[in-house]
């Protein structure tokens, strides 16, 4: 990794206009790297190079596109290794997560899409048969929808998942034929400029993939509002999603929204609590609780309510917490110093709203990191907000229901949010039709396993359409009709 990185724009490395800033790793507050500060120039400059190469890429054979992907997840395979430390020193990720969660998944996405370029974009629709009358003749009509590429993408990706999250964005767009402008978070955006370095290796034309980044806001706005974007893909916060939107209704600008989670964990009254407490206990582990599909909120029938809270009171004993790079570490740190205040005011807050504190809710013993330690609420309502507020956090806040499955789903729906829930019981036809009551884009039905060929997006204030699988080739692409005289 060269110690001042510099901007990719139209097949270039370009100096930034706004110089650079420190990427500062979460475990030992040190320094990984400089990130280059572009300029809004340098974002405006972005697009326009990444329109001037659209016309030619989106004519460009399936088959070829489909090259250029593979060939990529070839070379980050080959840099495997030195992908994962780095991803691990800018986000803090434990070993296996940054190997087995950040890079590996970002390789197979890539080549998932390098097969998606190859699907099909064009379905035959029944002829239409209209008969003669004041119109005209009497005569048959023939059809065909067709997937087009939207254009100049907009990719602007989240801080907990450096290489999932963007590849998951640009593959798809690029197989489906757009051309992209990369705006990566600002706490760690080293690792997408490996991407884009593997793509250039890889024989992308230029300005095909661009990355630009910067920790000012008018670096993101600017990849927003540039007239060249004809597409925006957001992963992040539900408050900055609500900007982003308000700006692409100004020019019909497309919208692709993950946004923010509250992810409700229903346990009903015949339930395996140990696969639950399990399932939920995943909230403290993966990214140390920044995964806005994480069952953060548990609604846990009144009979199995203390059996609960015990047994994943217990479960935290395995938790363990420290240096993300030492064998047997589970959490690791928050991405930084002022995330790990916002979660600790939330544990306080949750303290004075009259939640339990069970486990956790004092700061880890340790000299150097932005650590905080995995936290247990229990004896919640649904009117705090602990409950209702997205902490993004180690933080799993309980809620206990007396009725019938009901009442559990009133419980879960009386949310903000809707991106990924759960269910557990014994039943499994009983857990389904809970499933299908709860207003959520995804349900985990004894399971917070996901199926990667799924639709995955949120309802309500979680987001806007929906991708991963083909899905994500669909979200890319705009449907145009054909039709012609039989």
């Amino acid at each position: 990794m060269s110690a001042s990185q510099r901007l990719f724009i139209g097949g270039e490395w370009v100096e930034p206009g706004g110089g650079h800033y420190e990427v500062i790793d979460p475990a030992s507050e040190g320094v990984v790297g400089l990130a280059p500060e572009a300029s809004r120039q340098q974002v405006h400059d972005a697009a326009r190079a990444a329109r001037d190469a659209f016309d030619t890429w989106s004519r460009t054979k399936p088959e070829e596109r489909a090259a250029v992907l593979d060939r990529a997840a070839d070379v980050m395979q080959r840099d495997f290794a030195a992908h994962a430390e780095l991803a691990q020193a800018e986000s803090g990720a434990t070993s296996g997560t940054a190997r087995g969660m950040q890079v590996a998944v970002g390789v197979a996405r890539f080549r998932r899409y390098a097969r998606g370029a190859l699907e099909p974009v064009e379905e035959g629709l029944p002829p239409q048969i209209s008969e003669a009358g004041p119109m005209g003749r009497a005569g048959v009509t023939g059809a065909l929808a067709v997937r087009q590429p939207v254009g100049v993408v907009t990719c602007i990706t989240s801080y907990n998942n450096p290489w999932a999250n963007p590849a998951g964005k640009v593959a798809p767009a690029l197989a489906m034929g757009n051309t992209v402008v990369v705006k990566p978070a600002p706490q760690d955006p080293l690792s997408v400029y490996r991407m884009a370095a593997a793509l250039e290796e890889a024989g992308v034309p230029p300005g095909v993939v661009n990355v630009v980044s910067g920790r000012e806001v008018a670096v993101g706005e600017a990849a927003v509002d540039s007239p060249d974007v004809d597409m925006v893909s957001f992963t992040g916060s539900t408050a900055v999603g609500q900007r982003i939107g308000e700006v692409c209704g100004r020019s019909m600008k497309r919208q692709l929204m993950e946004l923010g989670g509250k992810g409700a964990a229903i346990v009903l009254d015949d339930a395996d609590l140990d696969s639950a407490v399990a399932g939920i206990g995943t909230t403290y582990a993966f990214y140390s609780g920044q995964i806005c599909t994480a069952p953060t909120r548990a609604i846990v029938h009144r009979s199995v309510y203390d059996a609960f809270v015990e047994k994943l009171r217990g479960y935290l004993g395995f938790m363990k917490v420290g240096d993300p790079r030492a064998q047997g570490t589970v959490v690791g740190p928050v991405i930084s110093g002022a995330h790990r205040e916002r979660v600790e005011s939330y544990v306080e807050l949750g303290r004075k709203e009259g939640a339990t504190v069970v486990a956790g809710g004092e700061r880890p013993a340790l000299e150097k990191g932005f650590y905080v330690a995995p936290t247990l609420l229990a004896d919640c309502t649904n009117d705090m907000r602990v409950v209702r507020e997205e902490i993004f956090g180690p933080v799993v806040a309980v809620v206990p229901f007396d009725g019938d499955e009901d009442e559990a789903v009133a419980l879960a729906n009386d949310s903000e949010y809707g991106l990924i829930d759960y269910v557990w019981s014994g039943d499994v036809a009983r857990a389904f039709r809970v499933a299908r009551r709860l207003r959520a884009g995804g349900v985990g039905v004894n399971t917070i396993g996901r199926n990667m060929e799924a639709p995955f997006g949120g309802f309500k204030k979680s987001g806007v359409g929906r991708d991963v699988g083909s899905y994500a080739l669909h979200a890319y692409s705009e449907l145009q009709s054909i039709v012609w005289p039989g």
